[in-house]
């Protein structure tokens, strides 16, 4: 194999694995006070996590479309109805699904994650901090609150 094909291949390798770098969960557990203060993960009623009113129920994200959450389509006594922009439910009817992979990546930088994935410098989420560390750590925290 001529040297630029195996280099090429070993770079392909590379690159992916780092695409599907697996956060730890108990690492991703001591960083969710980043996510608490808007974000609770809330299980039929019972309060798992306790967190903020300004974003939507966490409990079973991974797996689930983008702005679907009851709460935050519909609103309720936790989050007044309106108050989110429609670009995620949007991005949701256009094939968003919460994986850990675009969980993590959606942390690092939510404003142009949402603008790549709708095609649309004008989207916005309504999140906007900025995750620098640990948001594979909490995507992985936030799958063992899986539905399935």
């Amino acid at each position: 194999m001529p040297k630029i094909a195996a280099t090429a291949v070993l770079f392909s390798l590379l690159t992916t694995a780092q695409a599907f770098a697996v956060g730890d969960p108990a690492k991703g557990e001591l960083l969710y006070n980043r996510c608490s203060s808007c974000h609770a993960i809330i299980k039929d009623g019972e309060v798992l996590v306790k967190g903020g009113i300004t974003g939507p129920n966490l409990y079973g994200v991974v797996g689930r479309v983008a702005g679907s959450e009851y709460d935050y389509r519909n609103g309720s006594e936790r989050l007044p109805i309106g108050m989110f922009t429609d670009d995620m439910i949007r991005a949701g009817q256009e094939g968003l699904v919460w994986t850990e992979e675009n969980i993590a990546a959606y942390s690092q930088d939510p404003v142009g994650f949402i603008k790549e994935y709708l095609n649309d410098e004008t989207a916005r989420p309504n999140m906007s901090v900025k995750l620098k560390k640990g948001a594979d750590d909490i995507a992985a925290y936030l799958a063992t609150f899986s539905t399935q």
